[in-house]
Formats: structure tokens, C-alpha cells, sequence
């Protein structure tokens, strides 16, 4: 696992979108209008800069699979980013609705902002996907996790993601219900 840099922010970008662009929970925040590939990767740009700036963002030695981690307790609000959002992901008249997930979402995260990770994105380029790259990249955040004796908690919108995390270690304490079920998951 290595630390990805600015250089590699196309491929990040190319990976996620590619993995993300039938999410439910992505759907939903990204307005309808427009060209969806632009909004999802906006979404994208945005995600990885946060974690450049208050987490990490890690990539497998071959670049075919990454992973995007906030630290809680260090992000901030960034203005211009939040601007950028509103206006090229979510669309003015959605704010609301989007800002009321989060919120519900975070409402159900340790209060300890500490104690945890926040694995906001994983994904495998679409050629590279069922080979094994999202397993290992996945175990090594998960190691990376336990060195800095740290709890993981993810969400999904996939159903046929959850065997997978489960298989991880990770498990369902939470379900929510928005434009589609949300679960949300913990490594403890």
C-alpha cells in the first residue's frame, strides 16, 4: 500500500468514478441534472482532496485499487471545496436534503472523533476488479487501522458489497433508509 500523491489524482479520480457510477448512495447526493460522469467525478475530486488535506488517500502498488480515509477529527469545512460541491455535484436546490443525510449519517459515528477511521471510498479499476487488488488493499487498511488502534466505519448502498466486508470483519449496526437502504458497517 502506498500514499497516493497530487501525480496520481486522474487515475484516482478514473478509478472511482468507474466503481461509484451505479451507487445508490452516490446517486443520491449527485444531482440528476447534467452529465452524471462530470457531477460523480466532481464527487470524486473533492472526496480525495479532503483526504489529501485530513486523512489519506492510499492506492495498491499497481495503481489499479484505492482507498480513501478521513480522520474525523481533523477535517474542516472548506469553503471554496463546499462551494465547488453545491454547484458542480449536488445543485443548489438539494443542499438541504444532502446536509440531512450527513447529518443523520454522522449522528450514528463514534462521538470520539479519535477513536476512529472513516473509509469514505474503495475501489478496483474495472479491468482489474475480482483479482484480488480491493481484498488486499482492504487488509492492509484495515491493518493500518489497527497500528494506530483505531476502529473502521464504512457505508454501503451495494447489497452485494456487504458479504465482502463481512468476510473483512466488518459488521451491520445500523441501516438507514434514504432513496435507497444505506448500511452502515464497523471493524471494532
Amino acid at each position: 500500500m502506498i500514499e497516493a500523491t497530487e501525480q496520481d489524482k486522474s487515475q484516482l479520480i478514473k478509478i472511482l468514478r468507474n466503481s461509484f457510477k451505479d451507487n445508490g448512495s452516490v446517486n443520491y447526493v449527485i444531482n440528476p441534472k447534467g452529465d452524471k460522469d462530470k457531477r460523480i467525478e466532481a464527487l470524486m475530486d473533492y472526496s480525495i482532496n479532503m483526504c489529501m488535506a485530513y486523512g489519506e488517500v492510499f492506492m495498491n502498488e499497481s495503481k489499479t485499487a484505492c482507498a480513501l480515509l478521513l480522520h474525523p477529527e481533523q477535517k474542516k469545512s472548506n469553503l471554496i471545496w463546499d462551494l465547488q460541491l453545491v454547484f458542480r455535484v449536488i445543485g443548489l436546490s438539494r443542499v438541504f436534503k444532502v446536509l440531512q443525510r450527513e447529518s443523520k449519517i454522522n449522528s450514528f459515528h463514534p462521538k470520539e472523533l479519535n477513536s476512529f477511521f472513516y473509509l469514505w471510498f474503495i475501489g478496483v479499476d474495472t479491468s482489474s476488479q475480482h483479482q484480488g487488488y480491493g481484498s488486499e488493499l482492504l487488509t492492509e487498511v484495515i491493518d493500518y487501522a489497527k497500528q494506530n488502534k483505531r476502529d473502521l466505519y464504512l457505508e454501503t448502498s451495494t447489497l452485494r458489497n456487504l458479504p465482502w466486508y463481512q468476510k473483512h470483519g466488518f459488521q451491520i449496526y445500523k441501516e438507514l433508509s434514504f432513496a435507497s437502504t444505506l448500511y452502515m458497517l464497523s471493524m471494532k
